[in-house]
């Protein structure tokens, strides 16, 4: 097995993607199915989906937003074994097509991913008013963003930050493994285990790595963790949206505060702050850039921030750590590191060693920071009340084409 550069630590092989095709039925499965009308497959289908409703005692609800309320629960059989249950509501998609988009993609992905470091989707079923339910890991230790906004009451080291990150950034080199497109990490969709482990979770924006000639949408990614190339409209682009994303999440655990963060919360204003903090994007720094149908020709260049101010402002990490952040958040996709060459860069190697999961804090804001991180739609900005209004792009596309879907 190939060994992976970060730590010496087995990578986790495209193989282990899951198989979620069924097998090919029978002849007399076939026939069945054949002969069996359409009430009776209904049926059928109606049965199954009791049975596996029945599996779970749902208890208390542990979050609501406009797209889901959350529960804890637990097994019939197993009261000690845990399970958080994200009942989507019903809205106009699923009024129309019968399921929404946002699930679709969160089923799917999620049964094809196993990966220590994204959480599980145990089981699906719905209800007779139409409600679909996931059957979600238990991770009752909250989201990374609590962790971070909660600096009075935690601390924590350079090797914490380590160890998270080298945790998220096996997830994201997992799913680009396996040509699947997050599109949306974030410090809330991090959950933590009770073990301590990070989880990577929300795949309602997420989606296959499309064929290089068919244009994907730009409008997506919650806003403050867009890279530069969405804002010009980009409509062809592959992992390396992920990797600046995972960037920002790097420094926002050094800064404990939002790397780009603007007011009002608007594409012009991201730009903007992007440029005053990393630099004005250019021909010079990123060749075709302005072949981009969004770039407006800037009227002030901001040159590229020198080392020495990313040093300044990220010194806790080290010069081998900036170093990293600076490839993470360079402006030009092409030249951003891949998900591969993070975890080949020389940081995960150096001093300090990344914390042990024992040693890493865990109070993230529990079941209840769970659940509100797990009710939010893809996109949304991490505020009370959800909704287009704290963020989340409108726009992102809700048509699937699964015929670009990996299988």
């Amino acid at each position: 097995m190939a060994t992976s550069p970060a730590l010496d630590v087995p990578a986790e092989p495209p193989a282990k993607r899951r198989k979620v095709s069924p097998e090919p039925p029978g002849r007399n499965d076939t026939l069945a199915a054949t002969a069996a009308s359409p009430p009776a497959v209904a049926d059928l289908a109606e049965q199954l989906d009791e049975q596996e409703r029945k599996k779970y005692v749902k208890g208390k609800k542990i979050g609501s937003g406009q797209y889901a309320d959350v529960f804890s629960a637990h097994l019939v059989t197993n009261p000690t074994k845990l399970v958080a249950i994200k009942k989507i509501k019903v809205g106009p998609e699923v009024k129309e097509f019968g399921i929404s988009y946002d699930s679709l993609r969160e089923i799917k992905f999620l049964q094809e991913l196993d990966h220590p470091n994204i959480i599980k989707l145990h089981s699906v079923f719905s209800t007779k008013n139409q409600n679909l339910n996931l059957v979600l890991e238990h991770l009752p230790q909250g989201d990374l963003l609590k962790l971070i906004q909660d600096s009075q009451g935690i601390t924590y080291t350079p090797a914490d930050i380590k160890s998270w990150m080298l945790m998220l950034c096996r997830a994201v080199y997992f799913c680009h493994a396996n040509s699947v497109l997050h599109r949306d990490i974030k410090p809330n969709n991090l959950l933590i285990a009770a073990n301590g482990e990070i989880k990577l979770a929300d795949f309602g924006l997420a989606r296959a790595m499309a064929d290089p000639f068919q244009p994907m949408t730009y409008n997506t990614i919650t806003i403050w963790y867009r890279p530069p190339e969405l804002f010009f409209q980009a409509q062809h682009y592959g992992g390396a949206v992920d990797v600046w994303s995972v960037g920002c999440v790097f420094a926002e655990l050094i800064a404990r505060e939002v790397m780009f963060r603007a007011w009002p919360e608007n594409e012009i204003n991201m730009v903007k702050i992007i440029c005053e903090k990393v630099g004005t994007p250019t021909e010079d720094n990123w060749p075709g850039v302005s072949k981009l149908r969004g770039y407006v020709t800037p009227g002030d260049v901001v040159p590229l921030r020198p080392r020495e101010e990313w040093l300044a402002n990220f010194r806790a990490i080290g010069d081998i750590g900036v170093d990293l952040l600076i490839k993470m958040l360079t402006l030009d996709p092409r030249q951003r590191l891949t998900a591969e060459g993070v975890l080949r860069h020389e940081f995960w190697t150096a001093n300090p060693r990344p914390s042990r999961l024992e040693d890493l804090p865990r109070k993230g804001g529990g079941v209840e920071a769970m659940g509100e991180s797990l009710k939010q739609r893809g996109g949304e900005l991490p505020r009370d009340g959800g909704g287009a209004a704290n963020g989340r792009a409108d726009r992102v596309a809700r048509k699937i084409d699964f015929g670009n879907m990996k299988k």
